[in-house]
């Protein structure tokens, strides 16, 4: 004789677990949807400063007392009046706008694969500085005064025209996607300078290597 009961509550078991099968399949596919939807959000958004090209344009730079013309794919170390000035000519080569937090001066050459100080040690800018995507910009900063511990060091490199190295710690305009990039700040023959880009570190994301 034919258990009809069993058979229906057999099939109602079978049925179910159909159905849960289905629903955890379209919540993952749901959930894979949602993180590449948010990975390409951030992608958009996401900024990469190197240096400047040669023929990028002028950019008049301003502190609130002194004042320089920054030539493309140079930068800027000038002595005057007890306060040490820097400027680094930058592009953004990302897809969204760069907007610069902080910075972190080193009276020497660091290499690619030195690590970069502690983020709570990086000095914030006194102005809100952006770079647009595909488009130049600059950084800018200073060291006023001999109270500053860095200030007699980088008085000797100004002197004898070595390099030394500024990190720049940046992100996008939400203030996420945190990228410190190292510039290496070079003596040009004319005894001006340059700049150039030795290494990026994400610090909201995997490294790129």
């Amino acid at each position: 004789m034919v258990d009809w009961q069993t058979i229906s509550a057999f099939a109602t078991a079978c049925g179910t677990l159909v159905l849960a099968a289905a629903t955890f399949t379209a919540v993952r596919s749901s959930n894979r949807s949602a993180r590449i939807a948010e990975q390409a959000l951030l992608t958009g958004l996401r900024p990469l400063l190197v240096t400047s090209r040669a023929d990028d344009p002028d950019h008049k730079v301003v502190w609130y007392d002194h004042k320089a013309l920054l030539s493309g794919g140079r930068a800027i170390a000038e002595h005057d009046g007890g306060t040490i000035y820097f400027a680094i000519g930058l592009r953004n080569v990302g897809t969204g706008l760069a907007l610069l937090h902080g910075w972190s001066p080193a009276p020497k050459w660091l290499h690619a694969d030195d690590p970069h100080a502690d983020i709570d040690a990086f000095r914030r800018l006194a102005i809100d500085l952006y770079v647009p995507p595909n488009g130049s910009g600059y950084w800018e900063s200073a060291l006023r005064g001999e109270d500053d511990p860095l200030y007699g060091e980088f008085l000797r490199v100004l002197a004898e025209h070595q390099p030394f190295t500024i990190d720049l710690l940046y992100g996008d305009q939400d203030g996420g996607q945190r990228t410190i990039s190292r510039c290496l700040v070079l003596p040009a023959k004319d005894d001006g300078w340059y700049g150039q880009i030795a290494r990026h570190w994400h610090l909201d994301r995997a490294d790129p290597r």
